[in-house]
């Protein structure tokens, strides 16, 4: 039997980061999991943010951790902007919550905190 982790999370970019971010997702779509990303209908103002959330099996969370990692590295339209950033809780059928951290260019993973277990399990 498959072993199943709900994903939910988000990202933040400015509008260059967010045309970059698409491409990867192009790049990497299927005819299943890609189905979860999703876009605002009508940006407004300078942060473009792209969510993500579905339920996937484990062995394809490196599809998702491969296309997130891509986009960490995305450099920003100009200096005064930021790197791509955003945050995404994990919760893994047998290990539990996990935080995915997109921040300085890559994912930092750390165990879920406590005050986040009212995510439950899948």
């Amino acid at each position: 039997m498959a072993v199943y982790v709900s994903v939910r999370g988000w990202l933040e970019c400015d509008r260059a980061q967010l045309s970059a971010v698409k491409a990867i997702i192009a790049k990497h779509t299927d005819d299943h999991y890609s189905g979860g990303w999703g876009f605002p209908k009508h940006p407004f103002n300078w942060t473009s943010y792209v969510f993500y959330g579905g339920d996937i099996q484990e062995a394809d969370v490196p599809w998702l951790r491969d296309q997130l990692a891509e986009m960490a590295t995305l450099p920003p339209l100009d200096e005064e902007d930021s790197d791509v950033q955003g945050l995404f809780m994990l919760t893994h059928e047998v290990d539990g919550l996990i935080e995915w951290q997109i921040r300085d260019g890559r994912i930092h993973v750390f165990p879920g905190e406590e005050r986040h277990q009212y995510l439950g399990s899948v």
